[in-house]
């Protein structure tokens, strides 16, 4: 199953960043392409706090394109992991919508402030 976009794949936009960034990458590692997403997710939540459609727009394809960076270099194929993982039902209680209990946040010491201010 293929997850298309405009007629282009997650697969395809994840090879066209490899062409793009993997000379860079490769030598700036794993660890520092890491720091790179966490900075993007980072400015993503701030410019949520912004309420900034723009902004928003551009970091969210920031830290997709990162994600995608991070997983060429350690050679994860995230479209077959997000549709292996998720396609047609929930990876927990196995429906389509899911009917595991809601939960407010994600139950680990992560706070995320998006307060208006």
């Amino acid at each position: 199953m293929v997850f298309e976009m405009s007629g282009r794949s997650l697969r395809d936009l994840q090879d066209m960043l490899r062409k793009l960034y993997f000379h860079h990458d490769s030598k700036r590692g794993v660890e520092r392409t890491y720091s790179w997403l966490l900075t993007e997710v980072w400015e993503l939540g701030k410019a949520v706090e912004r309420g900034s459609e723009e902004e928003m727009r551009g970091e969210f394809a920031d830290v997709l394109a990162w994600l995608l960076s991070l997983a060429n270099l350690v050679g994860i194929d995230v479209e077959e992991a997000v549709v292996s993982k998720y396609w047609g039902r929930c990876p927990k209680c196995q429906s389509l919508p899911c009917k595991c209990e809601f939960r407010e946040g994600p139950g680990k010491s992560v706070e995320i402030s998006l307060k208006k201010g």
